[in-house]
């Protein structure tokens, strides 16, 4: 008897390390993300030092992050349409001047709580700017095999940063005020931009043009609005992001009254999250193996909410190490969510779609400071964070009820091309010719007539997805078996883009499955919208 050959081992989680150009650019975004929660712990700790209300505090990472629901979609196109290189080292320069002015502000003591939140504000537009594009480059840094290490990593420089960062800052801003971390923070923008310069991106295949500005964004979004896979990850994203930012917003509050901490326990805190953060990474290939997504989703819910809850119950002793375990359910949920958008989302629209991931997990998190900063203005912080931690509860049973698909993270996202033949036209359409009728003419037996229609239903998302505007399969009155598929595409390039850019290896097997249903291939024909006169 010949036994089965053993399945290959998981990579690493720190495989990708061993790749100098993630590695170096890796180590660029820690830095950078270091500076940045020094700039946060700064911001934060001079409004409660001058007295400020809760509200104003919170709203520091409102500023932060508020920015990416006004330009997360705008910068994923900008990432699918631009040299993701190039764009990254323009949104990291302009971050620099801008971090370089709060510097001179601060050391000159022209600087107001407003004008803080103002500065801020901007940081997080160029942090938005950047990061469907550092997101969408993962892919081409790592092979599709160590894609979840690296998702975790990357996660990891925002939550190692967390250990790091305050920290630091706390220290410094005891010592000197802020001022000093806001300059450390331009630049570790400048560190970015060297890496950057030191990458030789490969050039992609010309395709067929670039799209313009508004198509490019409705593209993007029709993709997400037909993609059930994508809307469930935004969905669980959001549900856990608007519990889960009380902690991080009201961590300031918490840590002066009830724990009585100062700036430097305060950095305390959030350097035992990120810790948390660290030992969740190196856990997460032994948690993807032994727990169903769905599992770790409801359990790192459930931790952090107990997390958030520690700080206003229990005394520091306790609080601690329930921070540690809230930092590891953290780096839990986002590497299980950000690492299955990657593995879902194709490479033609990978930006957009995670700008979307981004728009919704940030947007959602500066939506939820805002809201309970207000409310802890109104009931106090205690009360606040308790009520976060319920809804986390509510979270956690959640999940059985809108679990992530079982195919998820396995689809085949390698682009091919249709199988049909090359279209004859009888002129040569303009590009932007449209809008275009492809009506697709199948010739079904009727014991198959069932199972078609169904697997036409799923090759109605495939298309919806790719580019139609408009979608319908219609039966014929007169000849039996005859069905006719029609749907509209903006312009004659949109549908070449469909047919020779968008496509997947999973689209294309729903689309064969259909077409297997049929006694012969279909024929297509193609009309053009006629201008009125």
């Amino acid at each position: 008897m010949t036994s089965s050959p053993a399945a290959p081992p998981a990579p690493s989680a720190w495989a990708p390390l061993a790749r100098p150009t993630f590695r170096s650019l890796w180590l660029a975004q820690l830095g950078s993300n270091v500076g940045v929660w020094m700039q946060n712990v700064g911001a934060q700790w001079f409004l409660v030092e001058q007295a400020h209300s809760s509200a104003l505090v919170a709203w520091v990472q409102t500023a932060s992050l508020l920015p990416t629901l006004l330009l997360s979609l705008l910068a994923g196109v900008f990432a699918d349409q631009y040299d993701r290189r190039i764009l990254l080292v323009v949104t990291n320069g302009a971050a620099t001047v801008i971090a370089g002015v709060l510097t001179i502000l601060g050391y000159a003591g022209a600087l107001s709580p407003w004008g803080l939140l103002v500065f801020t504000f901007l940081l997080g537009c160029a942090s938005a700017l950047t990061g469907p594009a550092w997101q969408a480059i993962q892919p081409e840094l790592v092979p599709r095999s160590e894609l979840a290490s690296a998702s975790a990593l990357g996660s990891v420089t925002v939550n190692a940063a967390r250990a790091i960062g305050p920290a630091i800052a706390g220290f410094l801003v005891a010592l000197t005020g802020p001022s000093l971390v806001f300059l450390l923070n331009a630049i570790s923008f400048v560190l970015v931009i060297v890496a950057l310069l030191a990458w030789r991106r490969e050039t992609s295949p010309a395709g067929t043009g670039r799209e313009r500005l508004g198509p490019a964004l409705v593209a993007g979004l029709r993709y997400v609005a037909n993609g059930p896979i994508v809307r469930r990850i935004l969905l669980r994203s959001a549900l856990f992001a608007l519990p889960g930012s009380a902690l991080w917003a009201l961590l300031p509050e918490a840590a002066q009254a009830p724990l009585g901490l100062n700036a430097s326990g305060y950095g305390l805190l959030l350097a035992v999250l990120g810790a948390g953060a660290l030992v969740g990474v190196a856990l997460m290939p032994v948690i993807r193996r032994r727990l169903p997504s769905g599992v770790t989703l409801a359990g790192s819910a459930l931790v952090f909410g107990l997390g958030s809850l520690s700080v206003v119950i229990w005394p520091l002793a306790a609080v601690l190490p329930l921070l540690l375990l809230a930092g590891i359910a953290w780096i839990a949920t986002l590497t299980t969510l950000n690492a299955n958008m990657q593995l879902t989302l194709p490479a033609w629209v990978r930006a957009r779609g995670m700008a979307a991931y981004l728009l919704v997990f940030m947007g959602t998190q500066a939506i939820g400071s805002f809201l309970w900063g207000a409310v802890s203005a109104w009931i106090g912080t205690g009360p606040t964070l308790i009520a976060a931690a319920a809804l986390l509860a509510l979270t956690a049973a959640s999940v059985p009820l809108w679990p992530l698909p079982a195919e998820v993270g396995t689809l085949d996202r390698s682009i091919v091309a249709m199988c049909l033949p090359t279209p004859a036209l009888v002129f040569d359409p303009e590009p932007e010719d449209g809008p275009v009728l492809v009506v697709r003419t199948y010739a079904v037996p009727p014991e198959n007539a069932g199972a078609f229609a169904s697997a036409m239903r799923l090759v109605e998302q495939t298309q919806r997805r790719t580019g139609a505007t408009s979608w319908r399969l219609y039966r014929s009155g007169e000849h039996a078996g005859e069905y006719r598929e029609e749907f509209t595409v903006r312009s004659w390039s949109e549908f070449q883009r469909q047919t020779t850019e968008r496509w997947t290896g999973y689209d294309r097997e729903r689309w064969d499955a259909a077409v297997a249903l049929a006694a012969t291939p279909p024929a297509e024909e193609h009309f053009f919208a006629s201008p009125s006169r």
